[in-house]
């Protein structure tokens, strides 16, 4: 019988993990097992676990242990089993899953491109999550560059979003003005400078700690990298949006305390677990209260506005953008670096929630291989 691994962690201690090796269910009627071959681990996914119980992230693969989650990611498998007639044994794909070896899917609305998780208990979950793309019909795969695209296609695309969702919004009102982003290394982060600095009007201002700020400056997508102590570099009188990638109760209380023109507070991700602030703080700050950004909600308004097509055309085209730069000869912004087999999942794990490492590096995990 075959088995499947899986990285769990604790949902109250997201420093705690374990492995968990357990045999494989027979598959039912209309289900495919994928072998999950390799996932991106980054910020994000932290995120996704500091914001699992709130924003709904643990539901979407359930472990069966009391108290302990399984991490939503990011990566490509190929199907091993099937007892779907839609899709076949061998077929490629690009989507949502565990961090694990193997996962069952549900196929349902099957198209050439793409089909949905009918998975009873992710009906009432977000739609965008729940699509698996057939690798061989997807406008946006490319054979060769797997790493990349499991690394930053979600990120890029919560990116594009970001930018279009403050343009759409006239950068509520700050524009000429500032666009401060926090966390500034981050992938999330330096996606939206790079579509932001096309803004006119809009000064991209990147914050973030004194080790990332050489990098951050060779990137090319800010107007201007500041520390998180530089602040007063600014007058305090700029009309400004703060987009927030960290969650650093610290800095949303500095900046609120010294922008007096603060006209939006967006708030992306907390990948400074240790800071986040306690429920209601932000509420006591002077200046608009921060809001959560839900990618999905501007999914839904640009389709409707647009069409699916149009929609689509236009992620396309700023992706291939995008990843030309990431990818550029010579310089590239970001380099994939494989970590395989339980144990070297786990560490990696560990290093990304610590937030250590070079910004330089992707981290590409596998617990089907090594």
């Amino acid at each position: 019988m075959s088995t499947t691994t899986q990285l769990l962690v604790r949902k109250d201690d997201l420093a705690s993990s374990k492995v968990r090796t357990a045999d494989d269910t027979p598959l039912a009627d209309g289900q495919v097992r994928l072998r999950i071959d390799s996932f991106a681990l980054t910020s994000n996914n932290i995120t996704y676990a500091a914001f699992g119980e709130s924003m709904s992230y643990w539901q979407f693969f359930p472990t069966g242990e009391e108290g302990w989650g399984a991490i939503p990611v990011w990566g490509f498998g190929s199907v091993v089993q099937s007892l779907h007639p839609g899709v076949a044994v061998g077929e490629r794909l690009y989507g949502y899953v565990p961090m694990a070896s193997s996962v069952v899917l549900s196929p349902e609305r099957l198209s050439p491109a793409r089909f949905t998780d009918g998975t009873p208990h992710r009906a009432p979950l977000p739609a965008v999550y729940n699509q698996y793309f057939r690798c061989a019909s997807d406008p946006l795969y490319t054979a060769g560059t797997e790493d990349l695209q499991a690394l930053l296609r979600p990120l890029f695309i919560t990116s594009w979003l970001i930018d279009d969702f403050f343009d759409d919004n006239g950068f509520f009102g700050a524009r000429p003005g500032v666009a401060l982003l926090s966390s500034a290394s981050s992938k999330t982060a330096y996606g939206t400078a790079f579509r932001m600095q096309r803004r006119e009007g809009i000064e991209v201002v990147g914050l973030t700690s004194a080790g990332n700020r050489s990098f951050c400056e060779s990137l090319g997508c800010y107007h201007r990298v500041l520390g998180y102590d530089e602040l007063d570099q600014l007058a305090a009188d700029t009309p400004c949006v703060y987009i927030d990638f960290a969650g650093n109760g610290k800095l949303r209380r500095a900046i609120h305390t010294r922008f007096s023109q603060l006209r939006h507070d967006c708030v992306i991700g907390g990948t400074h677990v240790e800071q986040l602030a306690p429920p209601g703080t932000a509420k006591e700050l002077p200046g608009p209260r921060a809001t959560f950004f839900f990618a999905p909600a501007q999914i839904k308004k640009r389709t409707e506005e647009w069409g699916p097509d149009v929609f689509g055309q236009r992620m396309v085209q700023a992706w291939q953008g995008f990843i030309e730069k990431v990818a550029q000869p010579g310089a590239p912004w970001l380099v994939a670096q494989h970590h395989d087999g339980a144990a070297a999942v786990q560490a990696a794990y560990a290093q990304v929630l610590g937030g250590h490492g070079d910004p330089r590096i992707g981290h590409i995990l596998s617990l089907s291989r090594g």
